[in-house]
């Protein structure tokens, strides 16, 4: 979601099928027990309905605003199924699904209408999806989601999880706001969460947690997982403060790391626990040097990866 190096390295190919199977069996189990997530339990509570500044530029067009995603226009190609990734062998999460959303889709520019209809989020209509933003030097938030998203399937499929993801990079656009929400949902997810990157103005710095507001306005029913979302999103946000060594966004949530929303449909629609993450501001120079670092995504990922684990296991 748009909300930016000198180490600029382009995104992964994506590992084959067998090569993912073979690394699967051969990883050694993360240790069950977690640390606390410590430093971060101080910072306190979370800011509501923080803004943020529209998006900057995708690689292959100007970013729209707004972060969430819906369905396929009538006519055009088919969604694909969520890519789902089982274990190879069983672990401390075995049993346990999670769906990850890597935010926005690379083909979303080349399909402005489709992603530019809107739908109905429950308390309002909002875009079907957006392009996402990026750095100054063109890395987009769609390279970034789903490299991250990856990185943090691979973790937790080695922890025993079945993982699913909303796209990955299979399908021309999207998938929109109500169905990204539809996929957790309908696969009874244990957890989920939403990977971005913000698009606010250079000088901004940090990441920030999106928890969702307590929302009861047509299809949007989020009273049961406001709390457990809670639980989930200050989880990760420890966690990512401890592996990343990331502060917490200092324009957002008054710097505890936590935002409260209730106009992001991938949360309003969500039946299962579930959050976004801005891993950080990918128009700032100094943020964006991190998230161009393959090094620096393993280590988000990571700090993902824990803060679930965390939550999953009590």
């Amino acid at each position: 979601m748009s909300y930016t190096g000198p180490d600029f390295e382009p995104p992964r190919p994506r590992r084959s099928a067998r090569r993912r199977t073979l690394t699967v069996v051969l990883a050694a189990l993360v240790p069950g027990a977690l640390l606390g997530w410590g430093v971060y339990a101080a910072a306190g509570g979370s800011g509501d309905g923080a803004g943020r500044t529209a998006p900057g530029p995708s690689v292959s067009a100007p970013a729209a605003t707004g972060d969430d995603a819906k369905e396929p226009a009538a006519g055009a190609s088919p969604p694909a199924a969520a890519s789902a990734s089982a274990p190879a062998v069983p672990g401390p999460l075995t049993g346990k699904v999670v769906v990850v959303d890597p935010g926005h889709n690379p083909g979303n520019a080349r399909y402005p209408d489709e992603i530019g209809r809107t739908v109905d989020v429950g308390t309002h209509h909002k875009e079907c999806d957006t392009t996402g933003t990026s750095t100054d030097a063109g890395y987009s938030e769609a390279a970034f989601t789903l490299d991250v998203a990856h990185r943090l399937r691979d973790l937790l499929v080695r922890q025993g999880a079945t993982v699913r993801l909303t796209q990955d990079g299979d399908r021309p656009y999207g998938p929109c706001v109500d169905e990204r929400a539809r996929i957790g949902n309908e696969a009874r997810t244990d957890a989920a969460v939403s990977i971005h990157a913000d698009g606010s103005a250079a000088g901004n710095r940090g990441f920030h947690v999106i928890l969702p507001g307590a929302v009861h306005a047509g299809a949007a029913d989020t009273r049961a997982i406001a709390g457990p979302s809670r639980d989930l999103g200050e989880r990760i946000a420890g966690r990512f403060v401890r592996v990343t060594g990331s502060a917490p966004a200092g324009y957002v949530g008054g710097g505890t790391g936590l935002v409260t929303r209730t106009d992001l449909g991938g949360l309003n629609l969500s039946k299962v626990p579930k959050v976004f993450i801005e891993c950080g501001n990918m128009r700032d120079g100094q943020d964006a040097a991190l998230l161009t670092s393959g090094a620096w995504r393993q280590k988000a990922a990571q700090g993902i990866s824990e803060g679930i684990v965390s939550f999953l296991r009590g």
